[in-house]
């Protein structure tokens, strides 16, 4: 009797060893997962993912970047797990320019970008000789190039903007109304607005600085095309056990809800 119960006892302890040894394992995605994105909207769509992250194990430390080309960069050094920030032609761009190994792991939303004024009321009202300001990277000045060839105000050479080759500002082969197109940085455009007579902002950029896509543009993308965000993680790390909750958690109703509530239409589910 003495001895089947020294034979229970460690059994149970062997049983309870097991157990605990195996539990980093099945809660492997309560590591922290540190994650840039942007400050502003992004930071704040993150705030509610985090919440909702957190029940699924895993622990999001947001860290917030002011500068586009920054969260690639921290990624891809090390420094971050994962970003969510950018669109495919953005990270297609900098992949193939810094050769960075980093993939897409699932969509977040999409917010057509727009050019706003605080001279004209529509494109078509830009005088001969406007200064109109479009962002100094590939892929976003791409879609302001694109954006002015749809309003009829530019035409780009044939294949310039298509089959993943940018157009730039040097394929402009019609400008009826000799448009000098500006390049600045993405940041800087919402703050050059008092000394440009148009300008093509991002949609984070300008909620923050107190525009409303929906109230303020003067001329918007086409929701469908390809510039819906994305959640990016390491080649390395995307088989990761915290990657498909994180996922999970930002493609919820909660992150839908809130971004209905909180946007209005400017920025929409992508998933």
């Amino acid at each position: 009797m003495q001895r089947r119960h020294v034979f229970h006892a460690a059994t149970l302890a062997l049983a309870l060893s097991l157990s605990v040894g195996a539990l980093p394992l099945a809660r492997a995605a309560d590591q922290v997962v540190r994650l840039g994105t942007m400050s502003g909207p992004d930071a704040q769509i993150w705030e509610v993912v985090r919440e909702v992250a957190k029940r699924k194990g895993v622990d999001v430390k947001i860290v917030e970047f002011n500068d586009y080309a920054q969260p690639n960069a921290a990624l891809d050094a090390g420094d971050l797990d994962a970003n969510g920030f950018q669109h495919r032609p953005f990270l297609d761009s900098q992949v193939q320019a810094r050769h960075y190994k980093i993939v897409s792991v699932g969509l977040t939303y999409v917010a057509p970008m727009g050019f706003y004024s605080r001279k004209v009321k529509s494109l078509g009202e830009l005088p001969r000789g406007a200064r109109v300001g479009i962002q100094n990277d590939p892929s976003n000045g791409n879609r302001a190039l694109l954006l002015l060839q749809k309003e009829g105000l530019i035409k780009l050479r044939a294949g310039a903007g298509t089959g993943g080759r940018n157009a730039t500002p040097l394929d402009v082969v019609d400008n009826p109304k000799r448009l000098k197109l500006v390049e600045l940085d993405s940041a800087i455009l919402p703050r050059a607005l008092a000394d440009l007579d148009a300008a093509s902002i991002n949609t984070d950029y300008a909620v923050k600085a107190g525009l409303s896509p929906t109230r303020d543009a003067i001329a918007t993308e086409d929701l469908r095309g390809p510039y819906a965000n994305l959640i990016a993680v390491r080649e390395q790390d995307q088989d990761k056990p915290w990657v498909k909750p994180l996922v999970e958690a930002y493609q919820s109703q909660e992150v839908r809800d809130f971004l209905a509530r909180q946007f209005h239409g400017a920025i929409l589910p992508a998933f």
